[in-house]
């Protein structure tokens, strides 16, 4: 028989509280996460930003082009050649920095990858050969990274030059380019990417930054625009009302909806150069691209 146990003298353990749903009622929304290709991608195709940084898994990409491949070469030499001591900046030295930096897909096939790298070489030689190699710019492949109401952008510029101005020195983006011809002001004055880098220069380093530069290596031609605080508050603007549609479209697929609706496609001759053409209905109408045929014709990198 079970004996009986002493009566506990314990106090009687407080039954669990309920969980209490907090309000969300006055707390900031979330800042978009953002970069300069992200933004692009929206605004080029909603559908192939979905592929890109939606779809989980994404779907699989197209064989890598060889014209990003020339672009990224050069781009690491240039950021190579400003690591080197000042002393050893010199157009011979362009050779072997290039070699350590060749990236070597996408091409045909040999023939046109050396032809590819004697042109690099000589767009290069040719550009440093503007350059003072005793002048360090402030920064090299630097992040910059700003807050806004709606965005938390961040991105890497390829150069910021300090210059002079009327008023002390004064911030410049600079972007090199390898890719088609004519750039001129209007493309450097229309770019989202120079103008956000731009506003997040002038408040990493609190000074100001308005001149924005696009440095085509090919012709040896740069494309410059003066921004003015307000032409830089309406590229800015222009960025929230992307990031603004992009959440909305998020939260669409979210709750249910249909990501094709959510994220149309932008059908197009960009199509052919798309890395998710194959998987996009839209896009595989329109016949794709050789991954050389840039570097061909110059390319767009």
């Amino acid at each position: 028989m079970r004996r009986a146990g002493r009566p506990s003298t314990s106090p009687p353990r407080p039954r669990a509280a309920e969980p209490e749903q907090l309000g969300f009622e006055g707390m900031p929304e979330r800042l978009f996460v953002c970069t300069p290709s992200k933004l692009g991608a929206y605004e080029d195709c909603p559908r192939r930003y979905r592929y890109s940084y939606v779809d989980r898994p994404a779907p699989p990409k197209g064989p890598p082009w060889a014209h990003n491949s020339l672009g990224a070469s050069v781009h690491t030499a240039l950021k190579n050649w400003y690591a080197l001591p000042a002393d050893r900046r010199r157009p011979e030295a362009l050779a072997t920095l290039l070699k350590g930096t060749w990236v070597r897909d996408g091409y045909r096939d040999d023939e046109q990858e050396r032809a590819a790298y004697r042109r690099a070489l000589g767009w290069l030689e040719a550009y440093v050969g503007t350059l003072d190699p005793e002048t360090d710019p402030l920064g090299v492949e630097r992040v910059v990274a700003v807050k806004t109401g709606v965005l938390a952008f961040n991105g890497r510029t390829d150069r910021i030059d300090s210059r002079q101005g009327p008023s002390g020195p004064e911030l410049v983006i600079v972007d090199y380019k390898t890719g088609r011809t004519g750039l001129d002001a209007d493309d450097a004055r229309g770019s989202q990417a120079l103008a956000l880098y731009a506003y997040a220069a002038e408040r990493v380093f609190r000074r100001p930054c308005r001149r924005v530069e696009l440095h085509h290596l090919p012709t040896g031609t740069v494309a410059a625009h003066e921004h003015s605080p307000e032409s830089l508050a309406r590229q800015v603007g222009r960025a929230e009302e992307t990031a603004r549609d992009i959440m909305a479209a998020e939260r669409s697929v979210a709750d249910g909806g249909d990501p094709d609706d959510a994220f149309p496609a932008a059908p197009g001759p960009r199509c052919g150069w798309c890395d998710y053409r194959r998987t996009c209905p839209e896009g595989a109408q329109t016949p794709g691209k050789e991954p050389w045929a840039a570097v061909d014709r110059a390319g767009d990198t």
